[in-house]
């Protein structure tokens, strides 16, 4: 054994790698005739099934029929029902109309309930949402089918569903109930579906405003089986502008909660492909696995005791499941980890086993390999972009061949790292040690410092602490013993390396790079003994050519992964000038039978654009004919004047069919706004995106009509861009059919009619 030590730790390296994957969520297999009381998979996909059968965001047809599916669902299971309507705006300053579907399983007690969330909007326009948020709503009505067919499971607590509407138009739904149901003062715990994707893992976030203590402690004491979860997503999570229905909850309410969400395939987010049959079962199986321990666990749990000012570091490992420690352990830790280190550093250099120069010299492969592997990380999604132009049509910023991508860069990583330190021969393994461990103090001292839900990168350090003290011996070589101790760091960063390119896109390689390489030097005192170290160098360069072949022979589009395209018509009223715009920066064949490029500067067609996700504007306009496409009435219903302020009533109404409106001035110093009975907050109206005043998402089109307060010697200019989503099927169009390998581009106002109006108020 000891002969092919290192062949075998090298296999045992990739099955732990594979086992920390493979045991991180459940395996799906066909379910259907589990018993009524329990989870079934299958029986949650029916759900999935039906919900996705068309685009169903706030304003389409297909809305009402989801909304309709759902409440029918509910009263099978003999809840009463509820709708809740009303007009708000959310935090971006769009206004819509949600709809939210409510219901509830009384407690045995009186106090706080706990709320199952999730909402039932696709995003707007093609998406067809079975992940986002389908599958959320098939996992709860799955999990309370199967909850309430046990009488015994009579809870303490009463349960209140919520399925809100809107949450693609800024949380709208969540902030019409907090704002004002009267069930809103009753929550005491959310537990929250989501998906930014549509596979992987399900990761848990917390949300609270205090400490985590007592909400892990009931998380742990639930059981999960499959819990993914550890405290540096979350502090990643508050750092990023992807805000959930449950943060309304916890800014407005101070109530406390979980958000269960995956990330995985993160191509096929808020797009048509966003489909039943791409919904990843085992994802789905992950999802129920949360709901029902939880809704065990809390519907029985005094929901007026979660609160706490303590916070724990927590992390999840296969066989330890989800371990924790108070963050008052980490500095002590740390603390703890520089004294072991001085300790074996004075052991070593008193026994001759360390020499100074030969520790400085081990600093050398360690930056090299750092610098190499981040210069590659950082620049290397600039450069796939530029030899595959087209990717940059993929906003969400994670190719279809990602994966491939994340694969190839983690292998010439490695490549790298095994290349370099196979030419420092002459070096021991312990004098090689003494930098990395510099190194990880280092980062453990910053992340203690300032992430400190990342703290828990300390276990992989005293493992590697641990290995140092092995390899001081200099007596026979441990091999065993060496892979034993770098399990913590296979197990806790493997994730990362592949979750953090996935999550944040491409552009964010980088990490994937630097964290191999970090993970590479905790696993030196084993790597290190390898003989054949150049063998492995190029091995990994070979495997990584291989997949970057394999990605460039899967660079394109076909009828599974199709190409983002973008068409619009934009007709402007006021000077009877049409165009098509598209939003695409490689043009599509289809979208090329429209566009020239030879016309103008797509700057030129308007001042601004309809707001968007990612502050996408127009990429290419061409000429287009004029159409009889009826612009909004704008009537001025009052004008009043009061101490120096000029009081405005105006009403928009659409003259055909639209999904949306947006409002935009001049510069104009608007004091007070009112939109369909909504204020603005004084901190929206000086904050102003641009100058867009506010975004109507339109339901039944509904009119908006605004109340404006503005100095008395102002003129007030409004331009409106109102858009229907209906080009491709519009009677004055002959637009064909995209072919199968296009989709529509996400995040973008899409195969919309477009028409700009511009109004003075003298």
């Amino acid at each position: 054994m000891q002969k092919y030590a290192s062949i075998i730790t090298l296999l045992l390296v990739v099955l732990a790698i594979y086992w920390g994957f493979e045991s991180a969520m459940p395996s799906y297999s066909p379910d259907a005739e589990l018993p009524k009381n329990e989870f079934s998979t299958d029986r949650a996909l029916v759900h999935v099934e039906a919900i996705s059968q068309k685009p169903h965001g706030v304003g389409f047809p297909a809305h009402s029929e989801v909304r309709n599916y759902i409440v029918s669902e509910l009263q099978k299971m003999g809840l009463e029902t509820s709708l809740q309507e009303g007009f708000t705006i959310g935090r971006g300053n769009n206004l819509c109309k949600p709809i939210n579907i409510l219901a509830k399983i009384p407690g045995t007690r009186p106090g706080k309930s706990l709320m199952v969330l999730t909402h039932y909007d696709s995003d707007l326009h093609s998406s067809k949402g079975a992940s986002d948020a389908g599958s959320g709503v098939a996992t709860i009505l799955e999990g309370i089918r199967a909850f309430i067919s046990n009488e015994n499971n009579r809870p303490k607590n009463d349960i209140i569903i919520l399925f809100s509407d809107g949450e693609e138009v800024d949380l709208s739904g969540a902030e019409l109930f907090v704002d004002q149901h009267p069930w809103a003062k009753e929550v005491g715990l959310v537990l929250n579906f989501e998906a930014r994707g549509s596979g992987g893992p399900s990761y848990v976030f917390m949300e609270t405003n205090r400490g985590n203590e007592k909400l892990l402690a009931g998380f742990i004491k639930a059981h999960p089986k499959y819990p993914m979860a550890n405290s540096l997503y979350y502090s990643i999570y508050k750092m990023l502008p992807n805000d959930t229905d449950l943060t309304v909850f916890r800014e407005k309410r101070d109530i406390d909660g979980f958000v269960f969400a995956f990330i995985g395939d993160h191509f096929d987010y808020h797009t048509s492909q966003d489909t039943y049959e791409r919904l990843d079962r085992n994802t789905l199986a992950h999802q129920g696995s949360y709901l029902m321990p939880l809704l065990h666990h809390f519907g029985h749990a005094d929901l007026t005791d979660l609160k706490s000012l303590n916070d724990h570091v927590y992390f999840n490992m296969p066989f330890f499941g989800l371990v924790s420690y108070p963050f008052d352990w980490i500095w002590p830790m740390f603390g703890l980890a520089v004294l072991v280190f001085i300790l074996l550093l004075i052991y070593g250099f008193g026994k001759g086993y360390l020499k100074g120069k030969a520790v400085v010299k081990g600093f050398f492969p360690m930056l090299l390999t750092i610098a190499v592997n981040g210069a590659v990380g950082y620049y290397g999604w600039s450069v796939l972009k530029w030899i595959y132009p087209h990717y940059a049509d993929m906003l969400q910023g994670f190719t279809y061949n990602g994966y491939i991508y994340i694969a190839a860069f983690v292998l010439f990583s490695l490549g790298s790292c095994f290349w370099i330190y196979s030419r420092f021969k002459n070096s021991s393994t312990v004098d090689l040690l003494v930098a990395p461990v510099v190194l990880w103090l280092i980062i453990c001292c910053a992340v203690c410092r300032y992430l400190e839900g990342a703290a828990f990168f300390i276990v992989p350090l005293f493992a590697l602490l641990a290995s140092l003290l092995v390899v001081l011996h200099k007596k026979e070589s441990h091999p065993y013993v060496l892979f034993v101790l770098a399990l913590p760091a296979l197990w806790i960063y493997a994730p990362f390396i592949k979750g953090f390119p996935v999550g944040l896109g491409l552009k964010m390689m980088v990490s994937a790079t630097l964290l191999t390489t970090l993970t590479f030097f905790l696993l030196l005192p084993l790597f290190n003994a390898y003989a054949k170290k150049t063998q492995l160098a190029y091995l990994s360069f070979v495997l990584c050519f291989g997949f970057g072949l394999a990605a460039h022979f899967n660079s394109g589009f076909d009828k599974e992964n199709g190409k983002p395209t973008s068409l619009l018509y934009v007709l402007d009223a006021d000077e009877n000038v049409a165009q098509w715009a598209t939003y695409e920066r490689i043009l599509s064949p289809w979208t090329a039978q429209y566009l020239k490029t030879d016309e103008k500067d797509p700057n030129e067609i308007a001042g601004q654009t309809v707001d968007s996700k990612y502050n996408s504007g127009f990429t290419q306009v061409s000429q287009a004919p004029i159409k009889d496409i009826p612009p909004p009435t704008i009537l001025k219903t009052g004008d009043t004047l009061i101490g120096g302020q000029r009081v405005l009533d105006i009403l928009i109404a659409p003259q055909r069919d639209v999904n949306r409106l947006d409002v935009y001035t001049n510069e104009v110093s608007i004091s007070k706004a009112i939109v369909n009975g909504i204020s603005l907050s004084e901190y929206d109206l000086e904050h102003r995106k641009g100058r867009r005043l506010v975004s109507h998402h339109i339901s039944n089109n509904d009119t908006t009509q605004m109340t404006l307060s503005l100095p008395k010697d102002e003129i007030l200019e409004l331009t409106l861009y109102e858009a229907s989503n209906d080009l491709l099927d519009n009677p004055q169009f002959t637009i064909p059919a995209r072919p199968e390998d296009n989709i529509p581009m996400p995040f973008v106002l899409n195969d919309a009619v477009l028409v700009i109006k511009t109004l003075r108020f003298e």
